[in-house]
């Protein structure tokens, strides 16, 4: 009888490394593979391009492979426990990093049958195949759909800043590995107020669409992540309806619009700016002015409200929400200007009594002292960094400018500074 051994990928593309792996795992009996689901694959790296219909039936293609099967998880122990396979074969770069408590798992649940993991060395994907890939990634119709995929598959995201091309690249390179896997941003967001200050302007709606989307441009150019656009108040209807129109075609994912009218004054000022509230069918007829306007379903129109910023409380803000999700929009952001996020978390839980799908957005800038397992736990879906990378960039060149001065020369600054190895080496060459 024929031994049973299994093997999972998590794949869109199958080089030579696999193909090695797959030859050698089918001689030591019937090979079962696993193709590791979209949701599983998303949680610790970029989700797949080709769906999991397709992945699968290009396994069940290859010679050497008997049946194809889906692993909703990284974790093996429940497929395991289903086909109680004699060997389980792998790479073996799992060794090492996050990966390395599954393998020890796999060890442990394999014993209970006197099964046996077989590793074989590890085969990256070749470095001509790599930068085809991210060339489908760079193209809007991947990168503007992937937001929403990312909430299907993740239900939470997190998103960080982004000003310039430099940033972009810090946000879709970042990353840091913990017990639970690799943990990176999702998406970005261009705020209007980093835009405008990158550019030495104020946050009072100066700085044009026409800029705005240069700005765009410029990281899109140079990453891949989905972007959500900081839309300040939209502006008139006439100009909203084609301004997104232009996001919608160039690849952005997502505007947050909110609901206020006349002049910008930037939200965090509370009720200590005069901020004048739109009016609730006003700002409705906006949003489904901008969806009637939209050509794919791939666009998200996010309502930004500003209840709790001017002091008008819990009921205004959940009344105003639901109307802006009755009038079509993708997702509600809450904002609020206090050091606690106590009526955040609050709204969550209220908002989650009428509406349990529909994407929360929140910004904890005030309230930075809560953690993302605590805004999930409540219900939010987009957790947004808005300005820290400028916050930050701003005292460490302000820091080297003054050394410079105070010593006259740069010998002192070099510590604040980066090497020019590292600089050159920083941006790819594509």
């Amino acid at each position: 009888m024929k031994k049973k051994v299994y093997a999972c990928f998590s794949t869109d593309v199958i080089h030579c490394g696999h193909l090695n792996i797959i030859k050698k795992a089918s001689e030591l009996g019937e090979l079962t593979v696993g193709v590791l689901a979209d949701e599983a694959i998303a949680s610790y790296k970029r989700y797949p391009l080709i769906s999991l219909e397709s992945r699968m039936e290009m396994f069940r293609n290859l010679r050497g492979v008997s049946n194809v099967v889906v692993q909703e998880s990284l974790d093996y122990t429940r497929i395991l426990s289903e086909l109680k396979p004699d060997y389980v074969v792998h790479g073996d770069e799992w060794r090492i990093g996050f990966q390395a408590g599954i393998r020890q798992k796999v060890i442990e649940k394999l014993k209970e049958w006197q099964g046996e993991l077989i590793e074989f060395p590890y085969s990256p994907i070749p470095t001509e195949t790599q930068p085809k890939l991210d060339k489908a990634l760079y193209m809007p119709e991947y990168r503007r759909s992937r937001l929403k995929k990312l909430l299907e598959y993740k239900g939470h995201i997190s998103v960080l800043e982004a000003h310039n091309g430099l940033t972009g690249l810090i946000v879709e390179n970042t990353h840091v590995e913990k017990k639970d896997g690799v943990h990176e941003f999702d998406a970005m967001w261009v705020s209007s107020l980093c835009d405008s200050t990158a550019k030495g302007k104020p946050d009072i709606e100066l700085v044009d669409m026409s800029s705005r989307i240069h700005t765009l441009e410029e990281i899109m150019d140079v990453t891949t992540k989905p972007i959500i656009l900081d839309g300040d108040t939209g502006g008139a209807i006439e100009h909203f309806v084609f301004n997104i129109r232009t996001l919608e075609r160039i690849g952005i994912s997502a505007i947050i619009i909110e609901d206020k009218i006349g002049s910008k004054r930037n939200s965090l000022f509370g009720t200590e700016a005069e901020q004048v509230q739109d009016e609730p069918a006003s700002f409705c007829r906006k949003i489904r002015a901008g969806k009637d306007a939209l050509k794919t379903k791939d666009f998200m129109i996010i309502a930004r409200c500003e209840s709790l910023i001017l002091g008008k409380g819990l009921d205004d803000a959940i009344n105003r929400c639901i109307a802006y999700v009755e009038a079509g929009a993708d997702g509600i952001m809450i904002h609020s200007c206090k050091e606690t996020p106590d009526e955040v978390l609050e709204f969550c839980r209220t908002f989650r009594k009428y509406n349990r799908l529909i994407p929360i957005v929140v910004v904890p800038t005030t309230y930075n002292c809560v953690t993302e397992d605590i805004l999930i736990k409540n219900g939010a879906n987009i957790i947004i960094y808005a300005n820290h990378l400028i916050r930050s960039a701003f005292p460490a060149m302000q820091k080297t400018a003054q050394t410079i001065l105070e010593y006259g020369r740069s010998l002192e600054a070099e510590k604040y500074c980066m090497g020019i190895k590292q600089i050159l080496s920083l941006i790819p060459d594509r």
